[in-house]
């Protein structure tokens, strides 16, 4: 065990101490390029869910512009409805008197 503890003399621990500390400054490196990566995609993200949410936005006015069309058709063609049941009973009235 003494001979284990002479042979780690000073410059070998110090040079230990450097790589360490040398590793810990290449995976600091490494995550400041990981959060710049992630930095970039939630940026891309952001951007594709604002045009997402755009498209999705003309799609439903579309749909809405749809949907009002048909309410008007449909009142067209309800109102026509009651003015020719309106007109038939009116006829049918007339022709019994």
């Amino acid at each position: 065990m003494e001979a284990m503890r002479q042979s780690w003399s000073d410059d070998r621990l110090d040079d230990l101490n450097k790589r360490v500390d040398d590793g810990f400054a290449r995976v600091d490196a490494q995550f400041g390029r990981v959060d710049a990566q992630f930095a970039r995609l939630d940026a891309k993200i952001d951007a594709t869910a604002a045009e997402l949410r755009q498209e999705m936005k003309m799609g439903f006015d579309q749909i809405n512009a749809r949907f009002d069309a048909m309410q008007q058709t449909m009142m067209r063609i309800g109102g026509g409805l009651i003015g020719v049941l309106f007109a038939s009973g009116a006829g049918l009235i007339a022709t019994q008197l």
